[in-house]
């Protein structure tokens, strides 16, 4: 008996691509902090990555954006990573990131 757990494709769509872009820019050329800009976006990414072992120990997610129709929610620092699972395929799906006001 193999107590491994599965693996999924992670895949991100185009739009939280550009959320990443866009969180990088803003830390970096707007807050003047392009040091922490790339440490915040590689935190997020390596975060998005770990979603291929164990995509459902993130919470569903029930307010906002998303709720209530099957996406997840992953939590990094002062934004929220909102995906998919796409059990046939094996996929985890990032469809955007989000900043939040409230850290976790």
């Amino acid at each position: 008996m193999d107590d491994t757990p599965e693996s999924y494709s992670v895949k991100m769509f185009e739009r939280a691509r550009r959320d990443l872009s866009d969180i990088y820019h803003y830390i970096a050329n707007t807050l003047q902090e392009p040091g922490i800009a790339i440490n915040i976006v590689d935190k997020i990414e390596n975060a998005i990555l770990s979603l291929d072992i164990m995509p459902h120990r993130c919470p569903t997610r029930k307010a906002g954006a998303y709720a209530n129709k099957g996406y997840r929610q992953l939590f990094v620092g002062n934004y929220i990573v909102i995906f998919r699972i796409d059990e046939a395929q094996k996929n985890v799906l990032v469809v955007t990131v989000r900043y939040s006001s409230i850290q976790f």
